[in-house]
């Protein structure tokens, strides 16, 4: 990957995280941390990852994408908007009576989400469901779902997983977002997994660990994935929740919490600076 891509998402996510804290701010709720600690997973996937057609959502031959986290709406919501799905203008109007942009992703009002999610552990099922029924239909069709550690509770999740690997779903990805954090607190206590790495490998899947805000291990991981045959893919990512917002990192308090007005143009004022910093580096 070069300089120039780099910095490009690396803007492009910038812009994700801003839209996340507008998306939660005006709605007075919502969940910006699990949303800022996957942007950079979602700025990948929509920007160099999937095959997607935004003037075309609907378009038949297209790549899937299945948020199983469904209440971190806010980030895809936000990555959607700056891809050019639909204005940006309108991540004001998430969450309002008879909007479009509801608190979790509907895929019958809003373009580009291809499966409505809330209840956890149900989207990984789904994506399990659209990656066998592209091999079925014999389509050039990849799924990739992000699930965050906190959902992987649910047992409905193994059974998908157990899924994947017995119909050797080699298209499917699932992401997990391994922030140590969940509405509760910290994931080791709530319910404690142990290694995530052991239990897919033990589950049959391909596994690979990376930064979730290094674009260049991203870049090696899909590489990983496209090389893999005859088993689905696991990438593991370590992230830090509500990432890129200083108050807001590594807070379980920010699960699912609005900022105030005070907080809002903290949180701005420092997405801001970020924003500049990486424009005035391409100058």
């Amino acid at each position: 990957m070069t300089n120039q891509e780099r910095r490009e998402l690396s803007v492009f996510a910038c812009k994700v995280r801003m839209g996340i804290i507008d998306i939660v701010h005006n709605a007075k709720s919502g969940h910006p941390g699990g949303s800022l600690s996957g942007a950079d997973m979602m700025t990948y996937l929509y920007n160099k990852e999937m095959r997607v057609r935004p003037e075309e959502p609907k378009w038949a031959d297209r790549d899937r994408f299945v948020l199983s986290k469904g209440h971190t709406a806010p980030g895809l919501y936000a990555t959607l908007a700056n891809r050019g799905f639909f204005p940006v203008e309108d991540l004001r109007l998430t969450r309002t009576l008879g909007g479009y942009l509801q608190g979790h992703p509907n895929m019958n009002t809003t373009p580009g989400v291809d499966m409505s999610t809330g209840s956890l552990g149900q989207g990984v099922s789904v994506a399990a469901g659209m990656a066998k029924a592209a091999k079925y239909m014999k389509k050039d069709v990849n799924v990739y779902t992000l699930l965050g550690d906190g959902e992987i509770d649910e047992g409905e999740v193994w059974e998908a997983f157990m899924f994947a690997a017995h119909y050797a779903l080699d298209n499917l990805c699932v992401i997990i977002d391994i922030n140590g954090l969940q509405i509760d607190g910290r994931t080791k206590d709530v319910m404690d997994t142990g290694s995530i790495s052991d239990k897919m490998k033990a589950f049959g899947f391909s596994v690979v660990e990376i930064d979730g805000h290094s674009f260049d291990d991203m870049e090696k991981a899909f590489a990983a994935f496209h090389a893999c045959e005859g088993k689905p893919t696991a990438i593991l990512m370590h992230t830090h929740k509500g990432k890129g917002v200083s108050f807001m990192e590594d807070s379980a308090a920010w699960h699912g919490a609005a900022p105030n007005d005070e907080q809002y143009e903290k949180a701005m004022s420092e997405l801001r600076a970020q924003l500049a910093e990486l424009e005035a580096a391409h100058e």
